[in-house]
């Protein structure tokens, strides 16, 4: 609210986000009283979240880092161990100015080479590709939707390309490292259309149907055709299917 003030003089608009904050929660029908933070998923606590870390924005930017900060993820970017000691001790320092803790479990320092998650990818020297848990995550999902007692059908397919489609316009970047990935899932869910048709676990199913049906006549879009490519004058390329077709 002292960082609100600083920049807002409607008393208006600071009596309704401290009632936001203020409002408390129901948990299993019971109700709790806030009595510190924000309530988890409300529509204001990203806007106050930024509110907050913009003075972490302010004081790294004074202090000489560069670093990239999405809500309450952030990485520090350094070229030395010596340096990402300082610029640990210096969030250290400031959240604690804040009244808020790093959580210890998910902060530490590393090297490019090793590399780290950050905002649903892998990123390291060698790669930039999905995480593990966004991967597992992408994975339960198709496996709710291809039950092998299901019906392989239109409905089934839409369902299925609203899914390779929100997956892959996020992580189907220019930057990403991630097409030999994409091919195995795709081929992974094939294989899981196949146990919906046939309703069995068969490798001779995959000479019954063959990859090029499920793109041209039931339509289903695959992840790898979302890839961007480099052409030969250094031009990004961005190949995305639309309605099963690829462009």
């Amino acid at each position: 609210m002292q960082a609100l003030a600083a920049e807002v003089a409607d008393g208006n608009i600071l009596n309704t986000v401290e009632r936001f904050l203020t409002a408390g929660v129901m948990e299993d029908g019971v109700f709790k009283p806030t009595t510190v933070g924000t309530p988890q998923g409300g529509v204001i606590s990203p806007l106050l979240a930024n509110i907050v870390l913009n003075y972490l924005d302010w004081q790294l930017h004074e202090t000489g880092f560069r670093f990239v900060r999405y809500a309450d993820d952030f990485v520090v970017l350094c070229q030395s161990k010596r340096q990402a000691q300082e610029a640990w001790d210096t969030v250290t320092r400031v959240t604690e100015e804040l009244g808020i803790q790093l959580n210890t479990e998910k902060t530490h320092i590393t090297t490019y080479g090793k590399g780290y998650e950050f905002l649903g990818f892998f990123l390291s020297s060698r790669s930039r590709r999905m995480r593990d848990k966004s991967r597992q995550k992408f994975a339960d999902r198709i496996r709710e939707l291809t039950v092998r007692h299901n019906n392989l059908d239109a409905d089934a397919v839409m369902e299925l390309n609203r899914v390779i489609r929100g997956t892959a316009n996020y992580f189907a970047t220019d930057f990403a490292t991630n097409r030999r990935y994409f091919q195995r899932l795709d081929s992974w869910i094939r294989m899981r259309l196949r146990c919906m048709k046939f309703k069995r676990k068969s490798y001779n199913d995959n000479y019954r149907l063959r990859g090029k049906f499920f793109a041209r006549k039931l339509g289903l879009l695959t992840l790898e055709q979302f890839c961007v490519t480099i052409d030969e004058h250094g031009e990004v390329c961005h190949v995305i299917p639309r309605n099963g077709a690829t462009l």
